[in-house]
């Protein structure tokens, strides 16, 4: 048993942070001796931060960061903003959570790099995989990446970090994109440059005994006929069938289309033919100029698409089968960690029943499960085979990671 861990609330949606909550954190992370801590929190506590600049300290995520740097300077502290914090079986919001893990036979290393434009996204991806290839060593086993929820091409980074690790045996890959609560306008992540809005952030597990991997899966249900591609570039879906897409989006729309874009993420599109065939795209924009729509990641040419929708029972039901696919990659009872990230647009179906989702990967999973994670813009992890890493949308995703015997990595 190598895997020991602290999680806390450090502010309740409305309520004030004291010091003395901070202290007692930080008091209990330093004795930890944590590897690594991830802090995941509402935009605000991320704007305020920022905000305050060099009197940083004086806001509850400052004052926290400072006195980490101070009193446990080992760990690898990483986060960012979401649209819904998950500590245990809980789904939060507005708060500050903060979760710490002491490992005994990994190293990990933390790294981060600017992503000035979205075009950026394929080299910042390839640049950050080639760090932690140079960093980790060999035994690099597990990557888990945090990166801005907007003004990127999440596809792209993705892709970028597979390609970082041609030639070698690649790690696997999982993580998610930063959230503002569905604004879709500013987010946040933390890593060794600090507090930024544009910054990705990467995580590198390594050594002999790490066991690591990740699984998805949606539970979305599709809808109307395929839709052909006809124009598109990227993260762009300019045409369907010859037709302007957002017209024929809007059609199928009816009444919502008012709502968009934020009615998007009621009905994403599914790929259904072509490499990416059941990879779901959420829509993030509409570009009224050209007709098109602005997905969360990118759609081929002549691959086909369809229309989607959803029930809390289904995305229940799929948030399970996500934790009993990855059941079989785990060690019972040793002690592990799952990192779930889920999409913001699961929890605006489900509402008030959230938590449900929740509850069910709980229940599959192994009972000394220690269990953090987010409501993003986009998940990131394996699909289909173990080591094939996309993007996702709307999905539930699971990383896990834990210790298995043995002595520390030489």
């Amino acid at each position: 048993m190598t895997l020991r861990s602290f999680q806390c609330q450090l502010a309740p949606h409305g309520r004030a942070v004291d010091d003395a909550g901070i202290a007692t954190a930080v008091q209990a992370i330093a004795q930890l001796r944590a590897s690594l801590v991830l802090v995941l929190a509402d935009a605000r506590h991320f704007q305020e931060a920022a905000t305050a600049n060099l009197d940083a300290a004086s806001t509850p995520l400052g004052a926290l960061l400072r006195r980490l740097s101070q009193e446990a300077p080992q760990a690898a502290v990483i986060g960012c903003s979401t649209a819904g914090e998950i500590l245990g079986d809980t789904v939060l919001q507005g708060t500050l959570t903060v979760t710490a893990v002491a490992l005994e036979h990994t190293r990990v290393h933390a790294c981060t790099l600017p992503l000035d434009r979205m075009e950026d996204s394929n080299a910042v991806g390839r640049s950050m995989s080639l760090a932690l290839r140079q960093a980790c060593g060999p035994d690099l086993q597990q990557v888990w990446v945090l990166a801005p929820g907007v003004n990127i091409n999440g596809s792209a980074l993705v892709q970028g970090m597979s390609s970082g690790f041609e030639g070698t045996t690649a790690p696997g890959i999982s993580g998610g994109l930063a959230a503002d609560g569905g604004a879709f306008q500013r987010t946040w992540t933390l890593g060794p440059a600090g507090i930024s809005d544009h910054h990705v952030v990467a995580l590198g597990f390594s050594g002999a005994q790490v066991i690591s991997g990740s699984s998805a899966q949606g539970g979305w249900e599709t809808f109307g006929p395929a839709r052909r591609v006809t124009r598109a570039q990227g993260n762009r879906l300019f045409e369907m069938d010859r037709e302007p897409a957002l017209d024929v989006y809007r059609r199928y729309l009816g009444e919502y289309a008012k709502d968009l874009p934020a009615s998007g993420l009621l009905f994403p599109l599914q790929i259904t033919q072509g490499p990416d065939s059941g990879l779901i795209r959420t829509i993030l924009g509409i570009d009224e100029a050209q007709g098109g729509l602005v997905l969360a990641g990118d759609v081929a040419t002549d691959s086909y698409v369809r229309l989607m929708h959803a029930s809390t029972h289904h995305l229940v039901a799929a948030a399970e089968q996500a934790a009993q696919r990855m059941r079989p990659g785990l060690i019972e009872g040793c002690p592990s960690m799952a990192l779930l990230v889920s999409c913001v647009g699961r929890r605006i179906v489900m509402g008030d029943q959230t938590e449900e989702e929740v509850e069910a990967v709980r229940d599959a999973l192994p009972p000394n499960t220690l269990i953090a994670g987010f409501y993003s813009n986009g998940e990131i992890a394996a699909w289909n085979y173990a080591g094939d890493c996309r993007l996702h949308n709307q999905t539930m995703t699971i990383s896990w990671l834990a210790e298995g015997p043995g002595g520390p990595p030489s």
